[in-house]
């Protein structure tokens, strides 16, 4: 014999089913909300070795995030093959926000260069917001004959391959930074790569090499200890750290370059959690102890709209790619 509800029952039914629906998105903040992420920790991936500049500004980002999140972020450190190995990490992750990438110039440069990746950036990663942007650096050592840029352009010029410029390695962004600085100033140098900025620089004070450009957190040190000379700085506007170093633009070489850094998650990750994680990253970044930790080390924090972000990766990996095609800078695959 069939069974029928009779109507008081099915009204009890239909009561609950509407609670049910009602309570959802509350109960649901991945498929339908943000209302209770972040509910565990979350891990942001720096794909750089610990100690360095991403490292310190990773580490920073953390602290107020968790703050402004109420959960513990840790910092994960997965370097290796040039943050290949950092990025496809994350790019492979669960997209539920709880793993984040703190990636910058390296990984576009990677994707502007047209070499075999295990991932692709620009469908498998969306940016949250960019945080960081620092100045680079023209030095020379504290002995060089050269008081002024155009006392270096103008010798350079006259010597064409006579000089010799030092990088942390074929078509990273100091690389990059130093050949853009080259062909903007109309002059040809021997190129001299390294396995990082740090031993370039070590050589540079020790006359092994004429100049580089070096990201302010390095620079910074180096200018104030005596040990470097200034020439230029190659961001837009001048240092608020060194307000005495004048921009190349002033000194007559039209380019502009800088180091800069971003959060990214994976790109399925729900709009409503990008939303969560940018709101606390803006909010992070208005922090005094964040921006005058930046601004220790020669940069300043940023903050934008995910489509802003995610505008500037683009127009960056174009500018790369352009740059590495004019100049036929290749990378290994």
């Amino acid at each position: 014999m069939g069974y029928s509800r009779s109507p008081s029952a099915r009204a009890v039914v239909g009561i609950a089913s509407a609670f049910l629906l009602q309570a959802l998105p509350v109960t649901s903040c991945l498929a339908q909300g943000n209302e209770s992420f972040p509910s565990k920790p979350l891990r942001l991936v720096v794909p750089f070795a610990p100690g360095g500049a991403a490292d310190v500004i990773g580490r920073a980002v953390a602290d107020q995030l968790q703050r402004e999140l109420g959960q513990a972020v840790v910092v994960v450190n997965r370097d290796g093959a040039g943050t290949i190995v950092g990025v496809n990490y994350v790019a492979k992750s669960p997209a539920d926000g709880y793993t984040l990438l703190l990636s910058g110039d390296a990984a576009t440069i990677n994707t502007a260069s047209g070499r075999t990746l295990p991932y692709d950036f620009l469908r498998e990663l969306t940016p949250v917001s960019i945080l960081f942007s620092g100045a680079q650096i023209l030095l020379v050592s504290k002995d060089s004959p050269f008081k002024t840029l155009q006392d270096m352009v103008a010798y350079a010029r006259a010597h064409p391959g006579k000089l010799r410029y030092g990088s942390s390695g074929i078509g990273t962004s100091i690389h990059l930074a130093e050949a853009s600085f080259n062909a903007a100033a109309q002059i040809e140098a021997l190129h001299v790569p390294y396995r990082g900025v740090a031993p370039a620089i070590t050589d540079l004070v020790g006359g092994q090499v004429d100049y580089v450009i070096a990201g302010s957190s390095l620079a910074t040190q180096a200018i104030q200890s005596g040990q470097l000379r200034a020439l230029a700085i190659t961001t837009a506007k001048r240092s608020e750290i060194l307000p005495d170093i004048p921009t190349a633009k002033e000194q007559g070489v039209d380019v502009e370059t800088m180091g800069w850094y971003g959060l990214f998650v994976p790109a399925a990750t729900p709009p409503a959690v990008i939303s969560r994680l940018n709101a606390a990253t803006l909010a992070a970044l208005k922090s005094p102890e964040l921006s005058e930790r930046f601004k220790s080390i020669g940069g300043e924090a940023r903050g934008t709209s995910p489509e802003e972000a995610g505008a500037f990766v683009k127009a960056e990996i174009r500018k790369f790619s352009e740059l590495m095609r004019r100049l036929n800078i290749k990378l290994d695959n």
